[in-house]
């Protein structure tokens, strides 16, 4: 097997057991890998670091899988993985729908997978773990018996492994518009052309954690998507929901998914730009019991870190200066670039801006199928808070 050596001045990271090596990290290779490869890596006095895929096109040109020399990485180390993932998951409950693979967390490095029910949403973001694909998918027929299998690989981060964006079955064809439940509703999810897997699983705790603040509540949500805030709003007892989105799909799913759960007579969906209504209507001097603000990301790199931050304490000053005294704020940042600090930073320049104080109510991350490993900062990347505006 091809041997990657490491310089002896590398991130501690790595010895932290963090599975990404970079290019500038690594001081000689032994042998030929070929692209996609697993090669061993050893340290610069010769100790074992593990054993990963290799692949020379990328910046991180080593992603660990073990950190067992005797580990024979073959389509058993993958059903095992598989399996061992489906086991935490059941332990904690998500026996229905949840991310059965994140990634690094999981310690198989770019592999996501989502389960819906009996079906499962695959994404393999680099080289290595794509040529793993075959084995991943018989682990999963094995495992799970499911109804369907579709990869949504049209992800543009492929590129940068030296791979094409492709979408498609990796089953029998199926009807890849589902019904999924959740916190006992029912949501429309389109597999093959929603965003990202077609469905925020990592919101799906989060959203009842609103119960409470919304009852008998007049409610505004912003960057809606496909509606969940909002519709859990309707269910938890809002005298009425309004969701704004940019997408008039997103809408149009929206509304379909109030109607699905007996709430389109009080729950709303309106396609409109978040950023300038908001600002309108706080010049109009509307208000609202609660505010929900769900925005994209905003930036995914460092270099767009400032403009990113200006967004999110615009729009959340924006957000507060709709809501009566002792209302609710609910927002939401799912980049891990704005570690949890920064989201509270942001979140108290907005408020001090706004002229209004606030004190937090509820902070969490995403759910617990979305497992954060410390040293991995990736691996931690929503933040989901909820603040008393007075």
């Amino acid at each position: 097997m091809p041997i990657v050596h490491l310089k002896r001045k590398i991130a501690q990271r790595i010895a932290s057991g963090h599975p990404w090596i970079f290019a500038n990290e690594v001081e000689k290779i032994e042998g030929s890998p070929e692209p996609g490869s697993v090669v061993d890596v050893l340290f610069h006095d010769g100790k074992f670091a593990g054993k990963g895929y290799f692949n020379a096109q990328s910046q991180i040109i080593v992603r660990l899988l073990s950190q067992d020399r005797k580990a024979v990485i073959d389509e058993d180390f993958f059903y095992n993985k598989l399996k061992e993932c489906w086991a935490y998951r059941q332990q904690l409950g998500y026996v229905e729908n949840c991310r059965l693979v994140f990634g690094e967390a999981d310690g198989l490095p770019q592999l996501v997978i989502d389960k819906f029910n009996d079906y499962f949403v695959i994404q393999t973001l680099a080289l290595g773990i794509d040529k793993w694909k075959p084995a991943i998918v018989k682990a999963l027929q094995s495992i799970f018996s499911p109804k369907g299998i579709f990869e949504r690989n049209d992800v543009p981060v492929r590129e940068l492994e030296g791979l094409s964006q492709l979408k498609g079955f990796l089953s029998d064809p199926f009807d890849t518009s589902i019904i999924i439940r959740e916190n006992g509703l029912q949501f429309h999810v389109d597999i093959e052309n929603g965003q990202k897997t077609g469905y925020f699983l990592d919101q799906q705790d989060n959203r009842r954690a609103i119960r409470n603040i919304v009852n008998g509540a007049e409610v505004l949500g912003a960057f809606t998507y496909t509606g969940t805030f909002e519709i859990h709003a309707g269910h938890y007892g809002a005298k009425s929901v309004l969701g704004l989105d940019i997408s008039e799909n997103a809408v149009q799913q929206a509304n379909r998914n109030a109607a699905l759960n007996g709430l389109e007579k009080k729950v709303k969906f309106e396609v409109a730009n978040a950023f300038d209504v908001l600002k309108q209507w706080g010049k109009d001097g509307r208000q609202y019991d609660v505010v929900m603000l769900d925005p994209p990301a905003f930036t995914k790199s460092r270099a767009t870190l400032q403009k990113a931050i200006t967004g999110y304490k615009e729009i959340n000053l924006r957000g507060m200066k709709l809501i009566r005294p002792g209302g609710f704020l609910v927002t939401s940042s799912c980049t891990n670039l704005v570690q949890p600090d920064l989201f509270h930073q942001v979140i108290e320049m907005a408020a001090k801006d706004a002229r209004r104080k606030i004190r937090q109510v509820v902070f969490q991350s995403q759910s617990s199928d979305h497992p954060i490993i410390w040293h991995m900062e990736n691996t931690n990347y929503l933040k989901f808070l909820i603040v008393q505006v007075v």
